[in-house]
C-alpha cells in the first residue's frame, strides 16, 4: 500500500498564522477595551499585537514580512477590533484577554520555529525565533496599555513559549511529521501558560545571599 504524501508546510504555516493573528489581535483589543479607548486604538492594539512578533521574526531572519503586500492580516485584525467593540468586551470575564493570549502564544511559537527552519535557521535559534514571535506583540501591547511588561513578571510566559517552539523543533529533529510535530508543540505552550494562569504558577525569583555583617 502507498503511503499518503507528506502535507506540505506551507498550509501548515498558513494555518498557524491566521489563527495565532487573530487570537493575538482579540487580545489586544480586549487590552484596549480595559483601559476604555476608542476605536481607533482598538484596531492599533489588536494590529501591533497580532502581526508584531511576526514581523521582527522575518526581518531577523532576513524574510519579506508576511503581512506587507496583503490585506488579509490586517483584515483579520480589524475585524477582531471591531468584534470585542461590537460585543461590549468590558463585560467580558477579566481573564478573558489571558486565555486569548495563552492560545496565539501556543499558535505562534510553532509558526515562527517552524517559519525559522524552513529558511536554514539552525535548531537553537529557530526555537529562538518562535519564542519572540509568540512574545513581542504582547510585550508591546502591555507597555502600550500602561501595564507591567511580562518580562518583569515572573508568571511563565515566555518560558510557555519556549517549550512549544523547543517541543515543535525536537520532535521535527526526531522525525516526526510536521502537523503532529505543530499540534503537540502548540498544546504544550497553550498548556503550559494555562497551567500557570489557573494555578499562579510562576518562576523563583532571584534572592541574593545575605550580606555578612
Amino acid at each position: 500500500m502507498a503511503m499518503a504524501a507528506p502535507i506540505p508546510l506551507e498550509p501548515l504555516l498558513a494555518v498557524l498564522d491566521m489563527a495565532g493573528v487573530a487570537v493575538f489581535a482579540v487580545s489586544g483589543a480586549l487590552a484596549a477595551a480595559r483601559i476604555k479607548q476608542t476605536i481607533v486604538t482598538f484596531a492599533f492594539f489588536a494590529a501591533i499585537t497580532g502581526i508584531g512578533g511576526g514581523t521582527l521574526r522575518d526581518l531577523l531572519i532576513g524574510a519579506p514580512v508576511f503581512w506587507v503586500g496583503r490585506s488579509d492580516y490586517l483584515g483579520i485584525c480589524l475585524v477582531a477590533a471591531a468584534s470585542v467593540w461590537l460585543f461590549k468586551a468590558d463585560r467580558w470575564r477579566l481573564n478573558a484577554l489571558l486565555w486569548f493570549d495563552a492560545l496565539g502564544l501556543g499558535a505562534y511559537s510553532v509558526l515562527g520555529a517552524a517559519k525559522a527552519l524552513s529558511l536554514g535557521v539552525p535548531p537553537l535559534p529557530a526555537v529562538g525565533m518562535g519564542v519572540l514571535t509568540a512574545s513581542f506583540g504582547g510585550i508591546v501591547r502591555d507597555l502600550l496599555a500602561g501595564e507591567p511588561s511580562i518580562l518583569l513578571r515572573r508568571e511563565i510566559y515566555v518560558s510557555a513559549a519556549a517549550l512549544g517552539a523547543g517541543t515543535y523543533v525536537g520532535l521535527t529533529l526526531l522525525g516526526l511529521s510536521l502537523w503532529p510535530a505543530a499540534i503537540i508543540g502548540a498544546a504544550a505552550g497553550f498548556g503550559l501558560r494555562g497551567i500557570a494562569i489557573a494555578t499562579g504558577l510562576a518562576l523563583p525569583g532571584y534572592r541574593p545571599e545575605p550580606e555578612d555583617d
